[in-house]
């Protein structure tokens, strides 16, 4: 059954990833391998544990086990196949905890001796450590873990989502965020390890605490807690099924990363050979061949995003709408503002004249290029004071623009930081209708982005992080600002122009926000390439949900699979 909805598993979002936790599910609930009548029995193995376990107490190499109470029906996590034993992980072996060795003494660090900890938990399988320290600092009261124990995180923030485990390959020291289980018959290892990973959910919901700084198990509870154990012959089968099923699980998930980035390709390429039209008819041309091919090229959401690019990219280039001879020539439209920029004393223009550098395309012939700072006024950032997070309750209330509140083309008041009441506001620099704000500083992918203000609540301020500026007059509609911005040879400008330290934090600088080169047609051609771009971009955004929601539809159907083969009942 499995098999024949492997694709419907492998295709869903985060199918793969169930299929794992179904697989780990049925192998430690003894429902992945048929039990075998000749096995010995688990309590066999259980004695032979014991037994062993009893000759190290009585050679002084482990300590006696505490009193352990009985098992009651309400704590076990499954049934139990026939052939199993309960068993506590304190019954199969014996745990030791880890510590950190002195940073101040040299001589215990940098040795041959691997010293593990939550960051290095990234494997089932460990031979080697990020750190590493000498025979001194075991000496010194550090232990030394045998190998083919089982190591476990047992405190650390990623117990939120996951218990790490690992089997050391090599003797090993561990810091105080670890246990060991140490364990008697070291060739169980393997099946332990995959107990907890199988267990893995009911352990994080019913044996892990969270506490004000870190999540941890509640170690005494887990430690003492009944798991499912199997005969010793049919752990062995049940691990060989599970490595066979993973890498199966590992091929479905290359396959599709694999598909993933060849559609990407795909898509970028044909899409590519839109923008690549020199003019209208090259365009309708291209538009056509692979416009019956859309079913094929739009199946995810990520491939709408890149059409949603592609149109911008299109309008900035004048290639979107028809021509219109009638229409003046954008240089009519630059006399103009050069004249009211002229005329305005009160604001002396700062010059940006520059000679136009090599284009990497031609504009159509009615269309120039000019300086931002030709076409703009006002030009000013904000203020970034100490504030309080969430979102204002009360409208009376001041707040700061979050950067986020600048996405492509969109402007999202609701992203923003209240200001304490002990600080003054500053009305200068709130946010009104009709502003063009640009991200100038911030991670590299923050940085750049451009939006109009056409709507907004009353008492929002800038960031520092953000730039504000008016176009002169009405000569430039503000939304066709925008787009120039966030597309074409212009976005290129502003990508090559950020600057900093790290990925992390760039900037821009208001100077060469002035320089960048922008697009410049007639109001009337604006009007309708707006008018275009937001008909296209409500056709992006109602196909994204439709694809989103048939993915959401997938999931839950794959989820449905899974439930069905854990619970065991028939699917129709």
């Amino acid at each position: 059954m499995l098999l024949s909805n492997l694709n419907l598993l492998a295709t869903a979002p985060g199918g793969v990833a169930r299929l794992r936790e179904l697989i780990l599910t049925l192998a430690v609930q003894g429902k992945l391998v048929a039990q075998d009548p000749k096995d010995e029995p688990a309590s066999e193995l259980l004695k032979q544990i014991r037994a062993e376990k009893d000759r190290l107490i009585a050679e002084g190499k482990i300590k006696r086990d505490k009193p352990l109470a009985g098992i009651g029906e309400d704590k076990l996590p499954c049934h139990l196949p026939k052939g199993w034993t309960w068993a506590r992980l304190t019954e199969l072996g014996e745990f030791c905890g880890g510590k950190t060795p002195s940073t101040q003494r040299a001589t215990f660090w940098d040795g041959d001796i691997p010293w593990i900890t939550p960051k290095d938990m990234k494997q089932l399988r460990l031979s080697s450590s990020e750190d590493k320290v000498t025979q001194l600092a075991v000496d010194d009261g550090l232990a030394l873990v045998p190998i083919h124990s089982v190591l476990i995180v047992v405190r650390s923030g990623i117990l939120r989502r996951a218990v790490p485990t690992a089997v050391n390959e090599v003797a090993t020291t561990i810091n105080q965020d670890l246990k060991a289980l140490v364990l008697p018959y070291p060739e169980i290892a393997t099946y332990v390890q995959l107990l907890i990973r199988g267990f893995e959910s009911f352990i994080l919901q019913n044996l892990t605490k969270i506490g004000t700084t870190v999540e941890s198990i509640q170690f005494d509870a887990f430690a003492a807690h009944p798991f499912p154990l199997p005969p010793l012959a049919e752990q062995s089968r049940i691990v060989t099924r599970v490595e066979e099923l993973m890498r199966l699980c590992d091929a479905l998930e290359a396959k599709g990363q694999l598909e993933a980035t060849q559609h990407a390709q795909l898509v970028s390429t044909l899409l590519g050979t839109l923008t690549d039209s020199e003019t209208p008819a090259q365009l309708t041309e291209n538009w056509h061949r692979i416009a019956t091919h859309f079913d094929l090229l739009l199946d995810r959401p990520q491939a709408v995003d890149v059409l949603e690019q592609t149109v911008l990219q299109l309008a900035v280039r004048g290639l979107l709408v028809p021509q219109d001879p009638q229409d003046e020539p954008a240089s009519e439209l630059l006399r103009r503002v050069n004249q009211l920029k002229a005329a305005d004393v009160r604001k002396p223009r700062k010059s940006t004249d520059e000679e136009l550098p090599l284009v990497p395309y031609e504009l159509p012939t009615r269309w120039t290029w000019a300086q931002l700072g030709d076409l703009v006024e006002n030009m000013g950032s904000g203020w970034s004071p100490a504030c309080d997070e969430g979102e204002r309750s009360d409208p009376t209330q001041w707040a700061v623009l979050r950067t986020t509140a600048v996405q492509i083309n969109e402007f999202r008041a609701r992203e923003h930081k209240v200001i304490p009441n002990k600080l003054s506001p500053r009305p200068e620099i709130e946010v009104k209708e009709g502003d063009i704000l640009i991200t100038r500083a911030g991670p590299m992918n923050r940085v750049g982005i451009s939006c109009w203000v056409d709507n907004t609540p009353s008492r929002l301020m800038l960031s520092d992080k953000i730039v504000r500026f008016h176009s002169v007059a009405e000569e430039m509609l503000p939304a066709f600002i925008v787009l120039a911005l966030n597309a074409g040879w212009t976005k290129d400008q502003i990508e090559a122009a950020k600057s900093g330290m790290a990925a992390s934090q760039v900037n821009i600088s208001q100077s060469d926000l002035r320089g960048f080169w922008v697009p410049v047609c007639s109001k009337a051609e604006q009007s309708r390439i707006v008018t275009r771009v937001a008909q296209l971009r409500r056709l992006c955004v109602d196909l994204r949900q439709r694809l989103t929601a048939s993915q959401s539809t997938q999931a839950h159907l794959a989820e449905a699979l899974v439930d069905t083969v854990a619970s065991g009942l028939p699917v129709a």
